[in-house]
């Protein structure tokens, strides 16, 4: 019976709890009651005056991050935009320049009503969107950027820009990287799942909040158990011994492309006969931008047979290059015309004898054509060792970043 009591105590207490009552009071509990309600308190109701309730405040900032494939309706309603304004938002020319990465301040009222809206442009500048009754003004105005480096670090579970995305890494810094060790990694053929890297990079923000990347400061990639580095140096990037990262050639004309047929012997897809293929050709949709893998001068730039739209290059002592089956041949690219590395020099096509869009291309050695893939590339020139003392002096706090990021990388893996 004294049990049943203090349970009946127990509802009373909970049916108060419910009433919203704050007061606490220990209650002596029965001899033979169970040790769960030894600590049972009482509560006591204690009135709130309506002054002390926060009122609702009446607009408030919320900031998001233009992602890709965001619509920018789903983007105006994630912002706590109310669906009656988005339609007319929409309509504001200025919304327009938002990118992929781009970061949004919006002042919102309670009700959904907008404010304002305020954004950089790739112009570095600020632009406003500002409520003017039923009307919305756009306006930009000069900002101020503030330079800061960043440094992160990622591991390939797929692909290079897979990773890259989930480290949060815009992907023109990937495009760095992949360009930076380009020499010595395909990043088509040779990654491996459980590659892993870290970089250090300049990072402009407006705010505290970042706009855009700007400059690759240092990297490091670690492809198939063997580690390269590159620091930023004058206009190049070297080894940490100041050894030049940069091949005399790079491995591929495209960026990221498939290998549709490679080096050697195959049964021609119009002849339907077994030739020798003497070059690669890299499958890419058209316009896709074809680069001059080395400095050099225009032999020959126009139609070429069965080569259709043709560049051929002469480089430093026996190497030339052929790109072949071009859909254009950039402006400026014409024979006598000198061409930097990585320059354009035209886009994939299907001009001359192909039965797709692809680019044929060859790497010749005294005219006779060699497989890119199977030759040891000529390294350009190291650092004079004059300069060696200044660049190290630049280079060991970026190893040092280097390091840091590579140690707490390896913590998380193991």
């Amino acid at each position: 019976m004294r049990f049943q009591g203090t349970l009946a105590r127990l509802a009373a207490i909970i049916g108060l709890t419910a009433s919203g009552v704050v007061a606490f009071a220990t209650i002596a509990p029965a001899p033979n009651a169970p040790a769960l309600l030894q600590s049972v308190a009482s509560i006591e109701a204690i009135p709130i005056r309506p002054e002390q309730v926060l009122a609702s405040p009446a607009s408030y900032i919320r900031e998001e991050r233009f992602q890709r494939g965001d619509t920018l309706a789903g983007f105006l309603s994630r912002l706590g935009i109310a669906n009656t304004e988005v339609a007319r938002l929409a309509r504001v020319r200025a919304l327009q320049l938002l990118r992929p990465g781009m970061f949004v301040r919006a002042e919102v009222n309670s009700d959904g009503a907008p404010r304002s809206l305020s954004f950089l442009t790739g112009r570095d500048a600020l632009m406003q969107i500002v409520a003017d009754g039923t009307e919305y003004r756009a306006g930009e105005v000069t900002s101020a950027l503030e330079p800061r480096v960043t440094m992160k670090s990622g591991v390939i579970r797929s692909s290079l820009f897979a990773a890259t995305d989930a480290a949060g890494i815009p992907d023109s810094v990937g495009m760095q990287m992949a360009d930076i060790f380009a020499g010595d990694v395909d990043f088509y053929r040779d990654l491996r799942k459980g590659d892993r890297f870290a970089v250090v990079y300049e990072e402009h923000t407006f705010g505290g909040a970042p706009v855009r990347a700007g400059r690759v400061l240092a990297a490091e990639f670690t492809n198939g158990g063997k580690t390269y580095r590159a620091v930023y140096y004058g206009k190049g990037y070297y080894t940490p011994e100041g050894n030049n990262l940069r091949k005399a050639f790079l491995r591929t004309p495209l960026e990221f492309s498939r290998v549709s047929s490679g080096f050697g012997m195959r049964r021609h897809p119009i002849a339907h006969a077994w030739r020798a293929h003497k070059g690669i050709d890299y499958a890419a949709q058209t316009g896709t931008r074809v680069r001059a893998v080395g400095d050099g001068i225009v032999e020959y730039a126009g139609p070429k047979g069965g080569y259709g739209n043709v560049v051929m290059l002469r480089h430093h002592g026996q190497y030339s290059t052929v790109y072949a089956h071009l859909s254009r041949i950039a402006q400026g690219v014409k024979r006598g015309a000198r061409v930097a590395q990585n320059d354009t020099i035209g886009a994939v096509g299907q001009t001359g004898w192909a039965t797709g869009p692809h680019l044929h291309y060859e790497f010749r050695i005294a005219g006779e054509a060699r497989n890119p893939f199977s030759i040891a590339m000529p390294a350009a020139l190291p650092l004079p060792s004059h300069e060696l003392l200044a660049f190290r002096t630049q280079a060991d706090p970026l190893i040092a970043r280097l390091e840091l990021l590579a140690n707490s990388n390896l913590a998380l893996l193991e």
